[in-house]
């Protein structure tokens, strides 16, 4: 018997008035699979995430996590189903220091210790695995909008997720810094960990993704392997324009 997905949704669709934000997504994420969402800005990415994390509860169909529906469902029901999440607009706690916003999710998540000390030591661990460790008796406010991405990313991380979703984590990252996030997505992947990557760094997308999934004006416009669907034409015209990709089209021929 196959087992089923970490991730399925089924028809999934949200209405804001006459807006269809996102429309009739169907798909599935293996267990172990790094899925990368791409798409034009307002193509319904980080509403995708929205609709899977409880955030936004959806118009009709469904949301399944390892098999269970979990349509609807609070966010904090989420997250105890092991489902973990980053947001483009960090959200630290502001009264609190770089360690003690890591150490709530591992007090209080699904595996919670449920103890400050074991959860400020394993904190540490957690800052060490996004290279934020130098930084953990600071304040969230001080920190540079890289390391407010990676505080974000060991926040998600401090719940012990089964499934991981990355809203533009890498946005703001210099080059170099780039680096050292993907080889973290990859070790992760490599543990088991299953990701799904939204993101506009299309060389973050090729070296990660197993699927790369694209939305347009809310639907799916197609899913495949990376190099596949970023050489497909309708991606091209999607992200550049019907000219753009005319003119790849004649050079082809």
């Amino acid at each position: 018997m196959t087992a089923a997905p970490v991730l399925e949704t089924k028809g999934l669709t949200i209405r804001f008035g006459g807006l269809v934000a996102v429309n009739d997504v169907s798909m599935t994420v293996p267990e172990g699979q790094v899925l990368g969402v791409i798409g034009p800005n307002g193509s319904g990415k980080s509403t995708f995430i929205n609709l899977v994390t409880g955030h936004l509860r959806p118009t009709s169909g469904q949301v399944l996590i390892d098999g269970t529906d979990m349509t609807g469902a609070k966010p904090w029901t989420i997250a105890n189903a092991r489902v973990a999440r980053t947001f483009q607009i960090v959200k630290p706690f502001r009264g609190m220091t770089v360690r003690e916003n890591v150490a709530v999710g591992i007090m209080y998540g699904p595996e919670g210790v449920g103890r400050m000390a074991p959860a400020l030591a394993a904190a540490d661990e957690v800052l060490g695995q996004v290279h934020l460790r130098e930084a953990a008796d600071r304040a969230p406010g001080e920190l540079s909008v890289a390391d407010a991405r990676r505080l974000e990313f060991a926040k998600a991380l401090a719940l012990r997720p089964r499934l991981l979703m990355l809203d533009e984590v890498m946005a703001g990252l210099r080059p170099a810094e780039i680096e050292p996030a993907l080889a973290l997505i990859q070790r992760l992947r490599d543990e088991g960990l299953t990701i799904v990557v939204v993101e506009h760094v299309m060389k973050a997308i090729v070296a990660v993704s197993d699927q790369v999934m694209v939305l347009k004006e809310g639907r799916l416009l197609m899913t495949g392997p990376p190099n596949e669907v970023l050489a497909d034409p309708r991606v091209i015209e999607a992200y550049l324009g019907t000219k753009y990709a005319e003119r790849q089209g004649k050079r082809d021929a």
